[in-house]
């Protein structure tokens, strides 16, 4: 509950700074309250503070560090000249068959993105290469959106090395009998990656 009155209050003074001033230090301000939040409320003890807040830090560089290198690594894949020919050469395996180069698009990036365990160092990879592809298939901008999207967050959700796993994991294992990939990932990729699969197909499809 506390969580929830302080995101509603950080993004509530972001909105309300930024109505009044574009140039104000929105997020700042609505950060600095959203701690406030918590410690006032005795959500987070003040002695755990630099705990709880130095492990969140931790967690935020991580994703950054891992966004950097993806990007890093998807310039030099730019920079090498050989996405084009890459992309000239699917396009003529698929030729006009856009369900097909879909569906191809959409299960390499689940087995991209499941053997990283992030979307977020995925899809500068899969872009380099998807936007071109896409143009070249005659997929629309929003097709192309939906393919790219939907390839990054399928294995992000479905992986045993993602947050989105090992978080749930690491809560309903207090009691030390729930199992990672029986209790976690299968039931999310089941229940989750299935249809949103499909959805990220047809969506590529009719828009």
């Amino acid at each position: 509950m506390v969580s929830l009155v302080a995101i509603l209050v950080c993004f509530g003074i972001q909105l309300a700074l930024n109505a009044v001033d574009s140039d104000a230090d929105a997020l700042l301000v609505g950060a600095l309250v959203g701690l406030c939040v918590f410690i006032f409320s005795r959500a987070v003890k003040l002695h755990e503070a630099d705990d709880v807040f130095t492990d969140g830090m931790k967690m935020m560089a991580l994703i950054g560090f891992i966004m950097i290198s993806a990007q890093g690594f998807a310039n030099v894949m730019s920079e090498s000249g050989q996405i084009e020919p890459l992309v000239h050469a699917t396009a003529a395996m698929f030729g006009s068959n856009k369900a097909m180069a879909s569906l191809a698009m959409l299960l390499v990036g689940l087995l991209v993105t499941m053997g990283i365990g992030s979307s977020f160092s995925t899809l500068p990879i899969i872009a380099a290469i998807y936007v071109p592809l896409c143009t070249t298939l005659g997929f629309s901008p929003l097709a192309t959106v939906s393919i790219i999207g939907t390839a990054g967050a399928l294995g992000d959700a479905g992986s045993p090395a993602s947050d989105s796993t090992l978080g749930p994991t690491a809560g309903l294992n207090a009691d030390g009998q729930h199992d990672h990939i029986r209790d976690s990932v299968i039931p999310t990729f089941i229940h989750f990656n299935i249809p949103l699969l499909i959805a990220g197909w047809v969506a590529s499809l009719v828009l």
